[in-house]
This record gives structure tokens, C-alpha cells and sequence, in this order.
């Protein structure tokens, strides 16, 4: 009421005198309508480009098709895939913003660009890539498992190794030797005191290493090795990890040494792999940013699509495709609210 009241003053005291009264009610009208008018939020997904970036790997091309199949459904977002690599996709976003998003960023292999986007508070990580962070260890197939404690740990293979083998030395599939794993495998190899319990054999190469697996599996020999995940190799057989115990900082540095003086048992260390996002997406896209936050895929799942993605004719589209169809109860939760 004062307000109309003024307004109305106003108007008569310019048509007596003449002056700025218009313009003044005008102001008066523009902040009334300005005070009422809601605010709209903002489109689901932002108004840049959403573009991902597809690593040159398998599973970093899986993971970009699966993401983009999901955005595009469920959110109607407008997504383009876009080659990427490491360094330079993370120099990319922590400079331009663009790409939006890489579902599989491993910090440490681009650590100098990665640090330099923090700082400049132009990308972070959304979620770990993967649920599970432990990616190297050792397993064994399920014929070796059956006879061993349950759950399955190195700390017991000494005990039972002897009766597994019938008293001679079981192979144990290390990877090559001018890998850092080679020291680690053989340090540890002392840590459980298997020295003299197993026959370490370390492959020439990757395929070595795999036709020696495969070889062992198809004579159902009791074997140990070592690999490393994502891999289609630990869904193409029936193998189990074993239980490595608990990551030990300063047994670790030691096992990583050639001359390590007494080696002591510790798991693997865990190495961050993540979905880099542009930060623009947390602010402009938050329903996107909210995906991502959830969207860790367990690594037994992405075995699987690696392994259907050696099968022939198989493509990358098309194994992503299987799995958007296949498996909306892994991605659904991903999802959350915004589920049709």
C-alpha cells in the first residue's frame, strides 16, 4: 500500500512540475517485479559443452561410451566423445575447462599437470574410478582356492602350499623381470617365507606371462601369480584373489628395494585412479556433478566388458551398449533422483 501510495504522489507531482517522476516509478516498478520473480535454475546440464574424454585404452573407452549413454538417457544432456590422453586432457581441463569430464584419470602418471589444475581450482576429482583401489596382487585359480582357508590369504600359503603340490615347489607366474613388480613379487616371495615352497618364473613379456596362465589352467596345475585390474584375464577364468593384509608404508619402501634386508609382509599400494571433472560442472551442471560423485564402477564388472571386448567382432560401442542394457541395476544408483 505505501508503495502504490508513493507511486501515486509521484505521478502527480510530475504532471505539475514536469521531471524524472516516470523514470523514478519505473525503477520503483523494475525492483518490485525483480523482487518477486523466482529464480530459474540452472539446465541439468550446463550451458558448455559436455564433452568426454576417451583414453586411448580399453577400459578408459568403455567407461567414456558407458557415461556417455547414461548422461545422454537419463539427464538428456547433449555429450560428445573426444579422444583424449593423460596429460594432455588434464592440461586441457585445468587450463580451458574442457573436457567436462575423464572417467579414468590416474593422477599419479600426470602428477605435475593434475597438481597445477587443483591449484587453479579448474578440475578435481568427482569419485574413485573404480570401487575397489587395490589393483595389484596376487591370485589364484578356483581349483587352488578349494584348498586353501577360507577366506584365502598369503599369510597361510606356507602352512598349506606342501600339501597342495604333494610336496614339490609350486610355480608362481611373476611378471617380467625389468618390471617393478619382479622386486616386489620376489620380495614378498621371502616376506611369507615361500622360498623354498615355490618355483618363481618370471615371463619374458605380457604374452608370455598369459599363455604360461592359460597353460597352467588347462592342466589344472596348481599355480600362484601375480597380475594386476582391470583385466579381461582375471574374468576369462575362474580366478580369486588372494588376501594381501594390510598396506605397510615402510615394509613396502623396503620390498620395492632390489636388496632388501628383511622383507616383511605388506599389501600392494593402492594407486588413485579417478573421474577427473572440470570444475565448472560442480556449479553450472550440479545434477551431473551429483552422478559422477557415485558413478565408482567395481572393478569385477569392468573385467567382464574387457573380456566380452576381446570376443570377435566385438567394439567398444557395442560392449558399452551391452552393459547400459544389461546392468542398470550397477549404474541405476548412479543415477539417483533423476532416474525416469
Amino acid at each position: 500500500m505505501q508503495l502504490r501510495h508513493l507511486a501515486a504522489i509521484l505521478i502527480l507531482f510530475a504532471a505539475a512540475f514536469g521531471g524524472p517522476a516516470t523514470a523514478q516509478l519505473t525503477v520503483v516498478d523494475q525492483a518490485q517485479d525483480q523482487a518477486v520473480a523466482p529464480a530459474e535454475p540452472p539446465p541439468p546440464c550446463g550451458t558448455r559443452p559436455l564433452s568426454i574424454a576417451r583414453m586411448a585404452w580399453p577400459s578408459a573407452e568403455l567407461l567414456a561410451e558407458i557415461h556417455a549413454r547414461i548422461l545422454t538417457r537419463s539427464f538428456g544432456c547433449t555429450v560428445e566423445v573426444v579422444p583424449g590422453d593423460l596429460a594432455a586432457t588434464a592440461s586441457a581441463m585445468g587450463s580451458t575447462g574442457q573436457p567436462a569430464m575423464a572417467p579414468e584419470m590416474w593422477p599419479t602418471r600426470a602428477v605435475e599437470v593434475w597438481n597445477a589444475g587443483i591449484e587453479a581450482q579448474m578440475l578435481r576429482q568427482a569419485a574413485p574410478t573404480y570401487a575397489e583401489t587395490q589393483l595389484e596382487g596376487w591370485y589364484v585359480p578356483d581349483y587352488v582356492a578349494a584348498a586353501l582357508p577360507q577366506p584365502i590369504a598369503a599369510a597361510d600359503l606356507a602352512a598349506t602350499l606342501p600339501t597342495i603340490a604333494a610336496g614339490t615347489p609350486v610355480r608362481f607366474i611373476s611378471c617380467p623381470a625389468d618390471w617393478a613388480c619382479s622386486v616386489i613379487n620376489r620380495n614378498l616371495v621371502a616376506a611369507y617365507g615361500l622360498s623354498g615352497l615355490v618355483e618363481l618364473v618370471e615371463p619374458a613379456n605380457r604374452f608370455e606371462m598369459d599363455t604360461l596362465l592359460a597353460e597352467a589352467v588347462s592342466r589344472s596345475e596348481p599355480i600362484i601369480f601375480y597380475y594386476w585390474a582391470p583385466n579381461a584375464v582375471l574374468s576369462q577364468f575362474n580366478f580369486l584373489p588372494l588376501d594381501m593384509g594390510d598396506y605397510v608404508e615402510e615394509a613396502a619402501r623396503c620390498l620395492a628395494r632390489r636388496a632388501c634386508p628383511s622383507p616383511e609382509p605388506s599389501a600392494f599400494a593402492a594407486e588413485p585412479v579417478v573421474i577427473a571433472v572440470s570444475e565448472w560442472v560442480f556449479t553450472e551442471a550440479p545434477q551431473v556433478a551429483g552422478y559422477l560423485q557415485r558413478a565408482s564402477l567395481p572393478l569385477a564388472e569392468m573385467n567382464a566388458m574387457l573380456a566380452q571386448l576381446s570376443e570377435t567382432g566385438s567394439t567398444v560401442e557395442g560392449v558399452a551398449d551391452r552393459f547400459v542394457a544389461d546392468h542398470r541395476e550397477v549404474w541405476e544408483p548412479w543415477v539417483g533422483a533423476a532416474l525416469p
